[in-house]
Order: structure tokens, then sequence, then C-alpha cells
């Protein structure tokens, strides 16, 4: 490989941290785009058995994560994790109001339901 290519591939990883939870990892990694603006992916993985092949795997699901939306997802992981910690749900309306204002579209309140991953491969008609 020629200098210019391992430069190429080295560019993307800026820096990485990873946590362990569990059965989990979490991997937070800082990534860079070719116009060098900083972005992150979040990938958990979690180690599973297939019992057909007899063989450990890694099941992986990562989230990307724009410099745009710092801000917005760090006052929404804040709200929720105070919330488990205190049971009181923040004040804030302002995350709300940011989608309504990008999207273009009316909100109304609905209950919560419960969704597995399992459910996402539904079609939505059925649901």
């Amino acid at each position: 490989m020629e200098e210019n290519e391992f430069k190429d591939r080295d560019r993307g990883e800026i820096f990485s941290r990873a946590v362990r939870a569990g059965k989990r990892t979490y991997f937070f990694d800082v990534k860079s785009t070719v116009g060098d603006d900083h972005y992150i992916t979040i990938t958990e993985s979690k180690r599973r058995f297939n019992n057909e092949q007899g063989k450990f795997f890694y099941e992986k699901h990562k989230l990307f994560l724009y410099k745009e939306d710092f801000d917005k997802f760090a006052n929404g992981l804040s709200d929720v994790i105070e919330f488990i910690r205190t049971g009181k749900a923040p004040e804030r309306s302002d995350i709300v109001s940011d989608y309504q204002a990008e999207e273009g579209q009316e909100i109304v309140a609905t209950p919560h339901r419960s969704i597995e991953f399992e459910d996402l491969s539904v079609d939505s008609d059925t649901v």
C-alpha cells in the first residue's frame, strides 16, 4: 500500500473509548468525514452463541451521531436518565418543539407502548 492510502484509511478514526457493561460492550468512536467534520458512532456489541454452528459471534448495533445533533441528543439522554433516577419527568419541551419546527408537523400525545427489536421487522400496516 502507498503512504497516501494509509493516511486515507487512518483519517476516519480520531478517538475511541470502550465501556464494558455486563454482557455488553459499548464503543464510543469519534470519526472524521472527508471534509474533516467530526461525528460519533456508538456501537453496542453482545457476545452470542450460534447453536447451529457451535460458535460464538458478536451481534453489533451501531448509531451515528452528527455534530449538529449533539446538544439535542445529550439533552434527551440526560432527560431519560434523570427520569430513571428520580421518577420525575424533566419539565423541558425544547426537544418536541424542535422536532415540530423541523418536521412542520403537529405532535399529538399518545400513550407509549413497549416495542421489542423483533417488532421492528413487522409491516407497519399490521400494527
